[in-house]
């Protein structure tokens, strides 16, 4: 399989990131913005027309509304965030949700046919089942507890846990230096909670929102954040002189699409979209996160069962 290394030199990507968020732009030559990737044209591509989804229930209930409706997060700077001045919804995961409509024939610029809705962690598997939302593009990582209730496309992104905590704390360096006197935030119904849960003696505080758990952590409340190491270098890059990463990556996490449970049709149709768009999804790594100065490579999805 084909992996994305994003991981190494936290140091290195952090003050990349940080040039990234201050440009709000990794694409040379870009000019920003949340959908352009050449200032000429959007990063997904063009709009596609004459679409058909036989046999999916998904592609059958956004043809009928005539919009689609995608679960997000909007507190994840690189990845999905919503800019709280602009309105800019902006990232990775968010261009990724762009693409996959665009390839449906809808236009991601025309806010009447996509809408974006934000999910917490913890009710993202219950917003597909509901059909409050057609897919959800948001640091969902693929689990086999997780698919007893929905289906992934995917994965489309690979990345592995860490933890954030305070740039002068030198005694947190890693996983196994977490003690029963160690309180660590997370996000409800997250991977990497109950990770720690299962594999530390340490105390768990958790919050709706990754950006609560960032707070408490500069407030002297808990000892550190933890989750994809994707997530906290975007926090870490955002406030370097009071926050940095700890230590390397302890797990692997696949980030995948989160649709309907047993829409089969609708899952080949976007693995087939990620297998045969290698170009749009460099072009999506290098807008939002190639100022990392870590090179992307896009991972092999999983066969369709």
């Amino acid at each position: 399989m084909r992996k994305t290394r994003f991981l190494a030199g936290a140091s290195i990507i952090a003050a990349g990131l940080l040039a990234l968020t201050a440009c709000n732009s990794g694409t040379p030559g870009a000019e920003g913005g949340s959908e352009g990737g050449s200032g000429d044209a959007p990063v997904y591509g063009a709009v596609a027309s004459d679409v058909t989804i036989e046999n999916s229930p998904t592609f059958d209930k956004i043809q009928s509304a005539g919009k689609i409706v995608v679960g997000v997060k909007e507190d994840q700077p690189g990845l999905g965030y919503l800019d709280p001045v602009t309105g800019e919804r902006k990232g990775f995961d968010v261009d990724t949700a762009r693409w996959i409509a665009a390839s449906l024939g809808f236009d991601p610029a025309d806010e009447s046919k996509v809408e974006y809705k934000a999910i917490a962690s913890a009710n993202r598997e219950q917003a597909l089942i509901n059909g409050d939302i057609d897919y959800y593009v948001g640091t969902y990582s693929i689990t086999d507890k997780r698919k007893e209730q929905i289906s992934f496309a995917g994965p489309y992104f690979l990345t592995g846990q860490g933890l954030l905590v305070a740039a002068d704390d030198d005694t947190i360096t890693g996983k196994d230096s977490l003690t029963a006197e160690t309180t660590v935030c997370s996000v409800t119904g997250s991977t990497p909670i109950q990770r720690i849960r299962e594999q530390t003696p340490a105390q768990v505080v958790e919050f709706d929102t990754y950006s609560q758990c960032v707070e408490k952590l500069k407030n002297g409340e808990v000892d550190a954040v933890t989750t994809d190491e994707a997530i906290l270098l975007g926090y870490a890059a955002q406030d370097p002189d009071n926050l940095k990463i700890a230590g390397e990556p302890f797990s692997e996490e696949r980030y995948g699409v989160g649709i309907v449970k047993g829409d089969t049709a609708f899952q080949e149709f976007v693995n087939t979209m990620f297998t045969d768009g290698g170009d749009t999804w460099q072009a999506i790594f290098e807008k939002n996160l190639g100022a990392s100065g870590v090179s992307g490579e896009q991972p092999t999805v999983d066969p369709v069962s």
